[in-house]
């Protein structure tokens, strides 16, 4: 038997929680659309967001180290998976609905610039005048102006519930009546949280992996040590990356295994009984406990002084950075190069933001292939 939309709707409000948030309670999208017979609208989010050329971008895009330096090392698109995985996890065992929190997570790093957060800065830096750069922002703009797929409307015209995930540095979200309110579905606080999870614990893993790091670096760190003595008590025999690759393993089971049980006690006491109670909600319901939270912004404190600024990262994050500038800086003394398509934004938009569109949506590979063409030859190493 055939499991049309409004099968799946049914399914919904019978299976998920009260406060899920409901696909069949949407408050539609910015241009309006006929709903599909088969699919919800969160899983049309969902493959909208998977068919994008910006999603398919992330696989050449740095995670942490330059996209090519490593076969196992992340790369933004590994990154964005990982924290899909997790937030359908989270979300199926708090009885909210996979496919929003799945969307939201999809879609939540499409903005970044190549060359990881160097190149973020870089650009935010050359965009100071101009309103500066931020790949949330950005990954706005991707999904509601910069994608060309439909003929009716730019942008993906993503349901307001995805676009609602996508602000999550807003202080306030609009309400479907009218005004703000202080919080976002529990969707869009999971999607948040599951993004800090992924990439504390992977980056950890990819620093180990690539030797930036050492294990006994770590052991004044709580929340590596206790997996750590946890692994060594149960599996003595275990070492070297098998060991390390175990240890990351458990640590994101705690991490989550935390987030579930915090969030399932917080969600309780508030009370809350439909998607709309957890909007008006001053406080994030989404959450760890204090003693994690402690322990990740540890955690969040040795990465950055031990990897993220290592000088075997950030020499080669900025001298590619440098070529960004480079490449910025003559698109906008010769804006014919940025091709038709993309030059016929700058009227509307201004040069030096249509500059930062065009540049930002750059794979690592493609803005140094880029770099060579206009200036010649010219390597990282250099």
């Amino acid at each position: 038997m055939l499991r049309g939309r409004e099968r799946q709707e049914e399914q919904e409000r019978q299976t998920l929680a009260p406060y899920a948030q409901k696909s069949s309670d949407s408050t539609g999208r910015q241009h309006r659309e006929p709903l599909h017979p088969f699919r919800t609208e969160y899983q049309r989010d969902r493959a909208r967001i998977i068919h994008s050329r910006a999603f398919r971008r992330l696989e050449y895009k740095t995670q942490v180290f330059l996209n090519g330096t490593g076969d196992h090392l992340r790369t933004r698109l590994t990154h964005t998976i990982e924290v899909a995985s997790i937030c359908r996890s989270v979300a199926r065992s708090l009885g909210l609905n996979e496919d929003l929190a799945e969307a939201i997570a999809l879609a939540h790093d499409l903005g970044h610039a190549p060359f990881g957060h160097s190149g973020e800065e870089t650009l935010n830096d050359l965009m100071r005048a101009h309103g500066g750069f931020e790949h949330n922002g950005q990954s706005l703009r991707i999904v509601e102006l910069i994608e060309q797929k439909y003929p009716h409307f730019a942008g993906l015209n993503l349901s307001r519930e995805v676009i609602e995930g996508l602000r999550k540095h807003d202080r306030f979200y609009e309400s479907s009546e009218g005004g703000t309110l202080p919080s976002p579905s529990l969707e869009a606080q999971l999607a948040n949280l599951a993004d800090e999870i992924t990439y504390y614990s992977h980056d950890l893993d990819d620093g180990l992996e690539s030797g930036l790091i050492q294990p006994e670096q770590l052991d004044d760190l709580e929340v590596w040590r206790v997996n750590a003595e946890a692994v060594r008590h149960h599996f003595p025999d275990l070492s070297g990356q098998r060991f390390r690759g175990y240890v990351i393993r458990c640590l994101i089971d705690r991490q989550v295994e935390d987030l579930l049980q915090t969030s399932a006690a917080a969600i309780d006491a508030a009370g809350v009984d439909s998607a709309d109670e957890v909007r008006r909600h001053s406080d994030s319901l989404v959450r760890y406990s204090p003693d994690l939270l402690r322990g990740n912004r540890a955690l969040r404190r040795f990465l950055y002084q031990n990897l993220y600024y290592h000088p075997a990262v950030a020499g080669a994050n900025q001298r590619a950075c440098a070529l960004l500038r480079e490449v910025f800086e003559a698109y906008l003394r010769e804006p014919d190069r940025l091709g038709h398509r993309t030059a016929a934004r700058i009227e509307q938009e201004g040069l030096e933001r249509t500059v930062a569109d065009y540049l930002s949506g750059m794979t690592d590979r493609y803005l140094m292939e880029e770099h060579a063409r206009l200036f010649g030859e010219k390597t990282l190493s250099e």
